[in-house]
């Protein structure tokens, strides 16, 4: 029977199923931002920009209250995967109803507070016109009684990302990914209020929270009859999501406040120069996204079981981030001035070279953090994670300010590259600390650091467009050479020739 449970587990975390659903969660990621590319201009024509804008609004609610769940939904992934490693799936009932409930509570209240204080958002600090408040109003409603479903449907997505079925997660995601653009666009042949338009997105919405209960039953059968509520799993659930919620919010905070810093103390023509690169090169962070939401559970079941397993796992996603992104990097630093120039002109080139560079080499560091911090919170220590990114708010803060006053919105984007920088080594040294059976990662981190900052350097270097082209061309065939070589084991070359020759 033993034997039996460890097979299940290593299925869980078997190498060809973490890679297919990485794939998966590309598509699911990336298919709706594809939609929104052709979308969004129709809708800003048709509906005019004060009702896109509410529109905006109107997805940012749809798509992001599920962070208000106090990290309970990435406590209840976690603690799902953990007790399937550890054979003990007869405590998942318990677990997963009392983690529901505790959601739909949540949910409960949030929609309250969202409900009482729509009129106050609508008619005082959204500046909407008198024409539109009554319709944004009534869907601000419409949204606030959605909240309960956003939320609590989070919790079911964590169930099935626990149980490694990214396939049946993506198949709801990927139609409601691309309903969240084409809904509102349905709509507009029979009306352009903003109300229906809001509707369509909380049944669908609601359609997704019915799928991915049904996929829950279907995984859990038993779960269907075997309710039951246990009060000591709350404490666990909200010391884990408690901490998860802190470095979520301080994360958060300290990717987005340079904008408001830079608009305050420089101006807000100075924001569009920063934040047009910014929102282009950190796209990039679907890639070690779609790799997370795999790992995240596969850490949680793998350590209950054998930590050997889970450094396997770690070196390969750091790994295979680091060999998709580096050539991406490499690339969007060499042609920034004329990547730009192509796409939003001379002057826009000449502001936001500089900004592009140090923000792609911040979001590299960036995309490598993640996976320690993945690590570091699948294996039970979210405390960690908060009070690093509580040391390091502070910090960040002096040093955005004082680089903002000297040297401008290019002094923001060192600001952000240095934090990130510095994030990621930090991450690296604490997952050692957590599991030491991951050998030379402090001394590998190191070396990674020093060959990115002199590559990314010389890429920087104002040079001509055939130099560039030249430097390009070497620099990625010595990169594939060495990946082929060092990175790669021989079972992946394998695997490789293998796919080429089919």
């Amino acid at each position: 029977m033993r034997d039996r449970e460890n097979n299940d587990n290593n299925q869980l975390t078997s190498g060809r199923l973490l890679a297919r659903n990485t794939i998966f969660n590309l598509i699911g990621q990336g298919a709706p931002i594809i939609v929104a590319i052709f979308t969004i201009p129709i809708l800003i024509k048709e509906l005019g920009t004060d009702r896109f804008g509410v529109l905006t609004l109107a997805w940012i609610i749809v798509g992001y209250f599920s962070l208000f769940d106090l990290g309970i939904s990435r406590a209840l992934t976690k603690l799902v995967a953990e007790k399937l490693g550890a054979g003990r799936q007869h405590e998942l009932h318990a677990i997963i109803w009392t983690s529901m409930f505790l959601m739909m509570i949540l949910g409960l209240i949030m929609a309250l507070v969202v409900s009482m204080l729509s009129p106050l958002l609508v008619q005082k600090i959204l500046k909407i016109p008198d024409a539109l408040q009554q319709e944004t109003l009534n869907s601000f409603y419409l949204l606030a009684i959605s909240i309960p479903v956003v939320i609590s449907t989070a919790g079911l997505r964590g169930i099935l990302e626990a149980y490694q079925c990214f396939g049946f997660i993506n198949a709801i995601r990927i139609p409601m990914g691309i309903l969240t653009f084409l809904g509102p666009l349905a709509v507009l042949p029979f009306s352009q209020s903003l109300f229906p338009v809001v509707a369509v997105l909380a049944a669908g919405r609601a359609i997704a929270w019915a799928v991915n209960l049904l996929f829950c039953f279907h995984i859990m059968p038993s779960l269907r009859n075997n309710i039951s509520l246990k009060k000591e799993i709350i404490k666990p659930l909200f010391y884990v999501g408690g901490w998860m919620t802190i470095s979520n919010i301080i994360g958060t905070l300290m990717v987005y406040l340079d904008r408001f810093l830079i608009g305050a103390l420089v101006s807000v023509s100075a924001v569009a120069y920063y934040a047009t690169p910014f929102e282009v090169v950190t796209k990039l962070l679907i890639i070690p996204g779609a790799f997370v939401g795999v790992l995240f559970p596969a850490f949680s079941t793998s350590f209950a079981q054998d930590p050997n397993r889970t450094a396997l796992i770690f070196r390969r996603g750091v790994k295979y981030v680091f060999l998709a992104l580096f050539p991406i990097i490499l690339i969007t630093i060499t042609f920034a001035y004329e990547g730009l120039n192509l796409w939003l002109g001379s002057e826009f080139a000449q502001h936001s070279t500089n900004v592009l560079q140090w923000l792609a080499v911040g979001v590299l560091f960036n995309c490598l953090a993640i996976i320690p911090f993945a690590l570091i919170q699948g294996v039970g220590r979210p405390d960690l994670t908060a009070k690093l990114h509580m040391i390091e708010l502070p910090c960040y803060l002096i040093t955005l300010w004082l680089l903002l006053l000297s040297r401008g919105i290019e002094g923001a984007a060192i600001a952000w590259f240095v934090r990130a920088a510095v994030d990621s080594f930090s991450l690296f040294g604490i997952a050692y600390m957590l599991l030491p059976a991951i050998p030379g990662i402090i001394s590998q981190m190191t070396f990674i650091i020093g060959g990115v900052l002199v590559f990314t350097g010389l890429a920087s270097l104002t040079i001509g467009l055939t130099m560039k082209g030249l430097f390009i061309l070497i620099t990625l065939s010595a990169f594939a050479l060495v990946t082929w070589l060092r990175f790669l084991t021989p079972e992946e070359r394998a695997l490789i020739k293998e796919h080429i020759k089919g």
